[in-house]
């Protein structure tokens, strides 16, 4: 699942592209990576999607996506379980890359991703010069853009998917294993939305 607005300021130098991915942890629902090069006006208020409240992300994301370049790369749970948790993260960063810098038709980038690791010989179709900065969603704008994308798409996610499984609470912990999220496994079992391979899915499904 892919989504991109392609950026109409974009001049002939090379791009500069922030990622950040959101949902590594939960134990359901996918994980998401966006990729963002900002626009000649950067939205204002720009920071850590884990700093800003509920109602500010929202807003910067609307901003976001209407001002800058951006695409989202989405890793369901069923691949998640067939290449591990990492690997898919990496995939979601390289196919939101990938996604991007094809809209814009433009190859020549530096990405910079939060974190201390890239994608750099560990996804096959990884094709451009990348720096893993830790902190990074804090202290580059383009990152913290990522980030707001990633996080926001996610929850959106999450939401509809409470709307199938009310029974877990996904609307309130968007998948995490809170201890409502926990019980509700413990009495239904695991849906199809379930990470099957980490350990308290894995642990509910033998209940």
């Amino acid at each position: 699942m892919l989504g991109v607005t392609p950026v109409l300021t974009v001049t002939g130098a090379p791009l500069i592209i922030g990622v950040d991915e959101a949902g590594r942890g939960p134990l359901a629902g996918p994980v998401v990576a966006a990729a963002v090069v900002l626009g000649a006006a950067i939205p204002s208020g720009i920071n850590d999607s884990k700093r800003l409240s509920a109602k500010r992300r929202a807003v910067l994301d609307e901003a976001i996506r209407g001002s800058c370049g951006w695409a989202v790369a989405v890793v369901e749970p069923d691949e998640i379980d067939r290449v591990n948790i990492f690997v898919a993260t990496m995939l979601a960063m390289t196919r939101a890359v990938g996604s991007l810098t094809a809209a814009l038709e433009r190859e020549t980038c530096e990405v910079l991703i939060d974190g201390n690791m890239t994608p750099q010989g560990r996804c096959a179709d990884w094709r451009w010069p990348a720096r893993a900065i830790v902190g990074g969603d804090a202290i580059e704008p383009c990152i913290s853009a990522a980030s707001i994308v990633a996080k926001e798409w996610r929850d959106r996610l999450m939401l509809d998917a409470a709307k199938a499984h009310p029974q877990y609470g996904w609307e309130r912990n968007k998948g995490y294993g809170t201890a409502e999220h926990m019980e509700a496994l413990r009495l239904h079992g695991p849906t199809p939305l379930h990470r099957r391979s980490f350990a308290p899915v894995a642990q509910a499904s033998m209940l």
